[in-house]
């Protein structure tokens, strides 16, 4: 489907950063094809090809951006300015819907419902491709607020997105659905211009939201603490949190690019009596393993609850 227009309706923090990475990947891309060499999109496809599971080639060419206050929509128009192919409204999520061919659901868990039960919602939304990115709202509970033609998708993306640098799960598509390939290489399109994404069944969406969602905060806290313990040594704060920051990312790259086990990373950078081991055993001394994984455990059991009506 060439093209088409991505709505974000509820345009907060997270559909900033989805909106910003597709549309730049989209922009990046059309460059790309009109001379203007090399695009960070194209770097991108060839990553994502050698993955074997992301897709870059049903990008939207048209975005809408939803929100409800005025002091939103000036901040979407100073995020935006410039691009044309960009439309903000206000207070208009069924205009919104209308004019859109493809739905992103980026608003709180507790405003769906409203949101679907507007007057001329379901009719707007009737056929199209609709995606949640509403933590703990099941799909089943969002197909009673639409019409049975429209097809809804969960994902669950992270905030690294908006250095095209996030993870998102997506839940498969009805593998009888007519329009499953195209709206598969649709859904691969717009979170594979933002980072990496894989399709996990809707029951484990709950880990996802812990574990990729609320991961980037987990790991400051801990990108915090190895800058705090260096300026504790001596270290100047900026130069610290450089070390810090580099360490974490080339330790996780060579996770993603070397197919190594993370035990294995740090069992060949210990040596026999040496500083590693001694800061490693204080580590185990301090239960952090434990912790971290009891952290991921914690926020899951959250998450479940998470769109769900209190009783």
């Amino acid at each position: 489907m060439s093209g088409y227009t991505l709505a974000v309706i509820g345009c907060g923090t997270m559909g900033v950063a989805i909106l910003s990475g597709v549309f730049d990947s989209q922009r990046s891309q059309q460059e790309s094809q009109n001379g203007g060499g090399a695009s960070l999109s194209s770097s991108i496809a060839s990553l994502s090809t050698a993955a074997g599971e992301d897709d870059l080639t049903q990008l939207p060419t048209r975005f809408i951006a939803c929100v409800n206050r005025a002091e939103s929509v000036r901040k979407l128009r100073k995020i935006f300015q410039g691009a044309n192919d960009v439309q903000i409204l206000a207070q208009s999520n069924v205009k919104a819907a209308e004019q859109a061919d493809v739905i992103l659901l980026a608003c709180k868990p507790n405003m769906v419902k409203d949101i679907l039960e507007e007057e001329g919602m379901k009719e707007a939304c009737d056929g199209k491709l609709v995606i949640s990115i509403c933590a703990g709202l099941r799909i089943q509970q969002m197909r009673e607020w639409v019409t049975p033609s429209t097809k809804v998708v969960r994902a669950m993306p992270n905030t690294p997105c908006k250095i095209r640098e996030g993870m998102t799960v997506l839940t498969p598509l009805p593998s009888d659905l007519a329009s499953s390939k195209l709206d598969r290489s649709i859904l691969l399109s717009i979170f594979s211009a933002v980072g990496k994404c894989r399709f996990l069944d809707e029951k484990h969406f709950d880990a996802c939201t812990a574990l990729a969602g609320s991961g980037p905060a987990f790991a400051c806290v801990f990108l915090e603490a190895m800058a705090d313990g260096g300026v504790m040594m001596g270290l100047p704060r900026a130069e610290a949190l450089e070390l810090a920051a580099q360490t974490m990312q080339g330790a996780a790259r060579m996770v993603m690019q070397s197919g190594m086990h993370p035990a294995a990373i740090k069992d060949s950078v210990t040596t026999p009596g040496g500083c590693t081991i001694a800061g490693l055993l204080n580590l185990e001394d301090g239960n952090v393993r434990s912790t971290v994984a009891r952290t991921i455990q914690a926020a899951a059991q959250h998450a479940a609850g998470l769109g769900q009506v209190k009783k």
